[in-house]
């Protein structure tokens, strides 16, 4: 009876947190009189392409798609640079300012980042750099790299310091046993921390909607999909369907990691 409680439970809040996801799938897929049915119907009678057509050929859809994954890749991949050099000083050496310094990673995770708005605003405007997809990368390096040192860290804490010191004994010197032992090692760790600094950058709406005033052509998809309108109102079959387009490349690149996330984020938890 308890067994079955608990997959009750775990059924129902499944249900609860696909549910969303599907309808957004399901009236992108929709004819609009379909969709504006006064009885909602729970699978497409009279499945089109017509709103993914529709949102394609909008103006601004592609800019504002390579604007998104350029900044997303970049901020995430340097994140990834500086976030190894950092877990690795953390995890492997001893130096004074170390607990310090873990302490303010950690505090700089749990800190909500929409109370930077203000003074990150101000320093763009300063110097110079709103309207600049260099200094939007820069906030999302700045939001995904705690999350990304917090994690390795645990992971490199968890890979044996014999192996690398294995490797120094047979003649490799530190740098050349880390990329040799330790790096290929790190692999499920670098795919976790990848695919959620994705997501995160991916999806931030706050401040690309206060860096990017004037220059409409930088913005991202996030807030040209909160504009997505016509003169008669919203045109929700289009909205889903970009919305769908949207969260597609985060969905295919958890699909392509899935098994690597789980060990990684399994792994970065236990020890450090």
């Amino acid at each position: 009876m308890r067994r079955l409680l608990l997959n009750a439970a775990a059924l129902a809040v499944l249900v609860t947190t696909i549910f969303p996801v599907y309808w957004m799938f399901l009236t992108a897929f929709k004819p609009t009189r379909d969709i504006q049915a006064a009885t909602p119907t729970f699978w497409p009678e009279h499945p089109t392409l017509e709103h993914f057509v529709t949102a394609v050929n909008a103006p601004g859809f592609w800019t504002y798609w390579r604007n998104s994954l350029v900044v997303t890749v970049a901020a995430v991949l340097v994140a990834l640079v500086v976030a190894i050099l950092a877990a690795f000083a953390v995890a492997r050496m001893r130096w004074r300012g170390r607990a310090g310094f873990v302490v303010a990673v950690f505090a700089a995770q749990m800190a909500p980042w929409e109370a930077l708005l203000v003074p990150v605003f101000i320093i763009a405007r300063d110097s110079g750099l709103l309207d600049s997809l260099a200094m939007l990368t820069g906030v999302y390096f700045m939001i995904t790299l705690p999350f990304t040192i917090v994690t390795l860290r645990g992971f490199l804490a968890a890979i044996p310091l014999e192996l690398e010191e294995a490797a120094q004994v047979d003649g490799c010197s530190r740098p050349a046993a880390f990329r040799r032992v330790v790096f290929p090692l790190l692999a499920p760790g670098l795919m976790a921390t990848s695919l959620f600094g994705f997501i995160t950058a991916w999806n931030e709406f706050a401040f690309v909607n206060v860096l990017i005033i004037k220059d409409q052509d930088k913005r991202t998809l996030p807030v040209w999909l909160s504009s997505f309108r016509d003169v008669f109102g919203t045109d929700w079959g289009a909205t889903m369907a970009a919305a769908s387009l949207f969260a597609l490349p985060a969905l295919l690149l958890f699909l392509f990691l899935q098994r690597r996330v789980g060990a990684g984020m399994t792994a970065g938890a236990v020890k450090g």
